[in-house]
């Protein structure tokens, strides 16, 4: 099915790992200005799809990278937030997931949650001695599903193009 992925594995459908978590934010959570610090909000995000990357492969996994990560809403002490994400990509052994962020404002009863953050996540599944696992490959099961694993491909090739970049200039410093 997927050159890069793990053929000894079965295929795991997109909605057998997808997961969300939520949490109420507290002053606890705020910065200066009032609104909820962006590492807290990291710091869901990394953990729900941390959640997603061990379920998808069947044991632990490691944050390997995170990109695309964009606020767009601030969030404010007693907003409930929810961060909803599933595996969109998988190779051998690492996983693209996504995460998308809302917040319900705990003062407007009855408002729809606004989106205030979207992230992309790499993780790696490793063995307990930290070295690489194979994971399965993901099953696409929409037409939305489809257009995530489309979509992954190409952050995945920027994502390896930033890296040899990366790892050539270092090999030009003296």
């Amino acid at each position: 099915m997927r050159e890069t992925a793990a053929m000894d594995l079965d295929p795991k459908p997109t909605s057998a790992a997808r997961t969300s978590l939520s949490h109420i934010m507290t002053a606890v959570d705020t910065n200066l200005l009032g609104t909820v610090h962006g590492g807290v909000v990291m710091k869901l995000v990394d953990d729900v799809a941390g959640a997603v990357a061990q379920r998808h492969s069947g044991g632990p996994a490691v944050t390997a990278a995170m990109d695309g990560m964009t606020f767009l809403h601030p969030v404010r002490v007693g907003d409930l937030v929810h961060a909803h994400a599933q595996v969109n990509w998988a190779g051998r052994s690492s996983m693209e997931v996504g995460v998308r962020v809302l917040a319900e404002p705990w003062d407007r009863a009855g408002v729809a949650p606004t989106k205030v953050a979207t992230a992309y996540l790499v993780f790696v599944a490793v063995n307990d001695d930290g070295t690489p696992r194979s994971v399965p490959p993901v099953s696409p099961e929409t037409e939305e599903d489809e257009r995530r694993l489309r979509e992954a491909e190409i952050r995945r090739q920027h994502r390896l193009a930033r890296r040899n970049e990366i790892l050539a200039s270092r090999a030009l410093k003296p």
